[in-house]
């Protein structure tokens, strides 16, 4: 699997009032491990920030005006992305932006998402941190990402950042650990080991109380009151034909 770590810095804070990118930055992972190869890249905005947004990056009209346009760098960049799922935090912002930039070149480019998925690095962690803070900032604090050297907004280092904190935010979805197959397909013998060392030790018994089979029993009765006398759980054949479907 083929997946983009990405962030954009951005002239202000809205794409509807003309603002544009002026810096982007991707980290690729494959198969959830870092590949090596990002893609980097100062823009030309040909606009002036709002207020505040150039304190935020450090950049200035000064540093970007030798930059090259997005039409320049459009094609190169969208060969970098294209096919992949890209990983972004708060993604609508830095979609609603590339989309305006794309716009702005022609109907032939598209759309984002005509060419890649996207998945929200927000959404996933106000699903696992509900009611907390989950900025980048936020983030890298809670799951122990160093980012002492960040003092202002970067793309390729936010980029970098989010790499590590996505891959810490989604560590329970890793695939057990089949890496150790050789070439014929047959598990290597470490990886024999493990599911050897795990079969072979004591299985747990836990056998339910008295007070919980009566309790089971008393919600079986409800079904079979609501089901007219029979419930499933007194036809085994029937549950294992259930379960199987």
């Amino acid at each position: 699997m083929r997946q983009i770590i990405l962030d954009t810095e951005t002239t202000g804070l809205e794409w509807k009032k003309g603002n544009r990118i002026v810096e982007i930055g991707c980290v690729e992972l494959l198969e959830r491990r870092p590949s090596g190869r990002t893609y980097h890249q100062y823009i030309n905005p040909q606009r002036e920030f709002e207020q505040g947004a150039a304190e935020v990056t450090g950049l200035s009209l000064d540093f970007l005006g030798d930059k090259p346009l997005f039409a320049d760098v459009a094609d190169e960049f969208l060969a970098f992305i294209d096919g992949a799922e890209l990983i972004i935090h708060n993604a609508a912002f830095d979609i609603g932006f590339l989309d305006y930039e794309l716009s702005l070149l022609g109907e032939r480019y598209g759309r984002m998402r005509d060419r890649v998925q996207v998945e929200d690095s927000l959404l996933l962690a106000r699903q696992r941190f509900p009611g907390q803070r989950n900025s980048l900032d936020a983030l890298c604090k809670r799951l122990g990402v160093d980012n002492a050297h960040r003092q202002l907004h970067g793309a390729l280092l936010d980029a970098q950042l989010l790499c590590d904190v996505y891959l810490n935010l989604t560590a329970g979805q890793r695939e057990i650990g089949f890496d150790g197959m050789d070439e014929s397909g047959q598990a290597t013998a470490s990886v024999v080991q493990v599911f050897t060392t795990i079969a072979a030790g004591p299985r747990p018994r836990v056998l339910p109380s008295a007070d919980e089979l009566a309790a089971h029993e008393a919600r079986l009765a409800k079904l079979r009151k609501k089901a007219g006398g029979q419930c499933l759980w007194d036809d085994p054949e029937a549950l294992l034909e259930a379960a199987a479907v």
